[in-house]
């Protein structure tokens, strides 16, 4: 019964249905005010959604959303994904995807060539300086916003506080955390408990709650649900040639070690093994990226999640910026720009065609799982170890924002990567203060307070202090 039939009101008439054109223009509409991260971009999509077109109910956003965060990849586009497929089928799964990426890839790599070609300029530096600090903010923001959401118990905040120190001083693999997260949950759902009930993020922060018996989708099971064993495989082969025939015929033509190939296979390992959305993955690719592969520095990923926060689409689109600089800094036979160009392109493909993979293939047994408490605190548990994750990443930044030199700490298994206190960039700690400010106290925008701190470092450039 919908929440207005309880209340002694008459239901809302469900919207009518949708025809896969018109479902086109809104996931456009989606993709193009797409900004601020997982958090902002997962709240647009729940004001459109759910609070406008009541396309589909809170509780099934939501059930969506944990299975998103469960998966390894950016859980904002396997949210529209998703739900474009539970509307039309694969079709609608495979523009809601697209759509949903396409702005930030055309906007990251013009702001790669531009970042290549002008990036030591001074003016060009002292923008993206100011960027770095409004990014620590974002970030922070980020942990806040998806704890409020997924830390309503003691149960669920001790399982973030051990997934932070699994990761950050033990240094325990993402899967490893999210696994055992999973089974927490799912062992205590199954007893019983509320320990880890609720969990997801972008929801509403107040106001009436859209029942799923009165939206468009209602709460039944669609028919594509029960897919046979034959379509999903045809779906799944598909996916999987689309993907790996590139990654096989690059290792086979160039050899493993050729740039293009490491791009193609780390990304693809990334695809499969980083689990808790964006920025559980960002953390894995900014570390390893940075300190074992060597392309790109700890300040350049930080210019680059500064492009993607400033632009529409995935946050981990900076993942384009990567690839882009791994090969335009080892183009062998081509000419940097054209090599940054396919390392990027490439990176792209094989970091996003695997999520339309795991939608395809789990959603239709996601979706008859809708209830099983079991399956719900296992991914309820999942999203509040990715809080723990998230402080992880925030943490990272600031020790390379703030600071330009660390020391690694060895305490027998204990090891991380310490902050030289004499290093402190004084400028990078007020910029990142006021960017604090600006997002938790004054509530600025993401938009309106990396602007601010961008045209800060330039200032600060003309003045002649940076």
């Amino acid at each position: 019964m919908s929440a207005a039939a309880l209340d002694g009101a008459a239901a809302p008439a469900r919207p009518a249905p949708v025809t896969l054109g018109q479902a086109f223009w809104v996931w456009l509409r989606i993709a193009a005010l797409s900004f601020g991260g997982p958090a902002g971009q997962i709240a647009v999509m729940h004001r459109i959604l759910v609070e406008e077109k009541r396309w589909i109910g809170e509780q099934r956003f939501l059930h969506a959303l944990n299975y998103c965060m469960l998966l390894p990849g950016p859980e904002a586009q396997q949210l529209a994904t998703y739900i474009g497929w539970l509307l039309h089928k694969t079709k609608g799964g495979v523009i809601a995807g697209t759509l949903f990426v396409l702005p930030g890839m055309v906007s990251i790599m013009a702001l790669s060539w531009i970042y290549v070609l002008y990036g030591k300029l001074g003016f060009v530096a002292a923008l993206f300086f100011g960027l770095k600090a409004a990014v620590l903010a974002v970030v922070l923001q980020a942990v806040v916003r998806i704890g409020g959401r997924a830390l309503r118990s003691g149960a669920s905040r001790a399982l973030a506080a051990a997934a932070f120190v699994l990761i950050f001083f033990l240094g325990v693999p993402f899967p490893l955390i999210i696994l055992a997260a999973g089974l927490i949950g799912w062992w205590t759902g199954r007893s019983g408990s509320n320990a880890f009930k609720g969990g997801g993020h972008g929801g509403p922060k107040g106001g009436a709650v859209v029942a799923d018996a009165d939206t468009l989708l209602g709460e039944e099971l669609p028919a594509h649900a029960h897919a046979s064993w034959r379509e999903t495989s045809r779906t799944v082969v598909t996916c999987l040639l689309l993907w790996l025939v590139p990654v096989a015929a690059l290792v086979l033509l160039l050899g493993p070690t050729n740039t293009f190939s490491s791009i193609a296979i780390f990304f693809s390992k990334m695809a499969v093994a980083t689990f808790g959305g964006a920025y559980a993955v960002l953390a894995y690719v900014a570390q390893q990226a940075v300190e074992e592969y060597h392309w790109l520095t700890p300040g350049e990923m930080l210019d680059g999640l500064g492009m993607a926060e400033t632009t529409p689409g995935p946050l981990i689109m900076v993942l384009q910026f990567v690839g882009f600089l791994g090969a335009y800094r080892t183009p062998g036979v081509l000419s940097p720009l054209l090599a940054g160009t396919l390392g990027g392109l490439l990176a792209t493909w094989v970091t996003f065609l695997p999520c339309f993979l795991w939608i395809f293939l789990g959603a239709p047994y996601i979706e008859r799982l809708r209830g099983n408490a079991a399956v719900s605190g296992a991914l309820s548990a999942i999203t509040a170890a990715v809080v723990g994750v998230v402080l992880n990443l925030a943490i990272w930044f600031t020790i390379h924002t703030l600071f330009r030199q660390t020391l690694p700490v060895e305490l027998g298994p204990i090891r991380f990567a310490a902050p030289v206190a004499a290093s402190i960039d004084l400028w990078a700690l007020v910029l990142a203060g006021a960017a604090i400010v600006g997002v938790f106290v004054l509530r600025a925008g993401v938009i309106v307070t990396l602007a601010a701190t961008s045209a800060a470092g330039i200032a600060l450039h003309l003045l002649g202090l940076l």
